[in-house]
């Protein structure tokens, strides 16, 4: 099937080096830099991203991770976290989903039954062990991401290591064997902050390849306001009222997740609608 794609024509090429992808400027707004195959694609990890029609054609979508390091002070050259809020939908799911396969296939290259060196099949999709026969699929790693409301009607922010000195964000945490959603939120916020929780409510989820993570966003009430920073990951924790974080964002005391993340929405449906803040890095890694 990829030799079949890479010699048509009509096939766009999204390439990715690094975890950056070319970026344009085309009517006003940012794009990816899709381009026709060429003979070295044959040669990359190579994923097929999905069908669709361009300018009334069907048109075949497929990533090619190239060797290499792009500048990362070249505008050309974007990551997802700098340029996804600004592309049409498209653009921007394909972007994560080539980002999320590229992150699997570089952290899966042996087998996890006897250890041999697997190689891509399934037009990137899975991988293959020619030595036991084995497949082994792209996985994804569910996580709960929740903004927990206290009595007095406040939102809990926190900064956790890696995090610039003023970012903060909502508390979120992987879901472990055996656990339901809404004890793997509770379990987070008791183990980080110390809160007992309840009334949890789910509000969304968004796919995040950081490197392949589904996040699954939650609302969660507690009574208590009294802190315990207990396992060492929150570095601060803070309960924010509306004023008190719009006066924070303005001040520049406190930058908040940027909109890509489902965290500004947890954020923003906490506060009633959009937040003017600018759009700062909160983490650094």
């Amino acid at each position: 099937m990829i030799g079949a794609l890479l010699a048509a024509p009509a096939t766009k090429v999204l390439p990715l080096r690094a975890g950056r992808a070319p970026i344009i400027e085309a009517e006003g707004r940012l794009a990816l830099g899709w381009r026709s195959p060429a003979a070295s694609d044959a040669d990359c990890l190579v994923a097929f991203l999905g069908e669709g029609v361009a300018d009334g054609i069907a048109t075949d979508y497929v990533a090619v991770v190239e060797e290499g390091q792009a500048p990362e002070d070249d505008p050309a050259w974007r990551t997802l976290r700098q340029v996804g809020v600004e592309l049409d939908d498209l653009d921007a799911g394909a972007f994560a989903c080539a980002l999320a396969l590229a992150n699997w296939h570089a952290a899966h290259g042996f087998c996890s039954r006897c250890g041999h060196e697997t190689a891509a099949a399934t037009a990137g999709w899975t991988r293959r062990c020619p030595k036991d026969g084995s497949e082994h699929f792209p996985r994804t790693d569910p996580a709960v991401i929740m903004a927990v409301i206290d009595a007095q009607d406040r939102i809990l922010l926190a900064r956790g290591a890696g995090f610039t000195a003023a970012g903060m964000s909502v508390l979120a945490g992987f879901v472990e064997p055996g656990e339901t959603l809404a004890a793997a939120v509770a379990r987070e916020v008791r183990e980080e902050v110390g809160l007992q929780v309840s009334e949890v409510t789910y509000l969304g989820d968004q796919p995040w390849p950081f490197p392949t993570s589904l996040m699954i966003g939650f609302l969660a009430r507690t009574q208590g306001s009294e802190l315990t920073l207990i396992d060492g990951e929150i570095e601060a924790a803070r309960w924010f009222s509306r004023e008190e974080l719009l006066s924070a964002t303005a001040s520049g005391e406190l930058a908040i997740s940027g909109r890509l993340s489902i965290a500004r929405r947890l954020i923003e449906h906490w506060f009633g609608g959009p937040i003017d803040a600018p759009e700062r890095v909160v983490r650094v890694r």
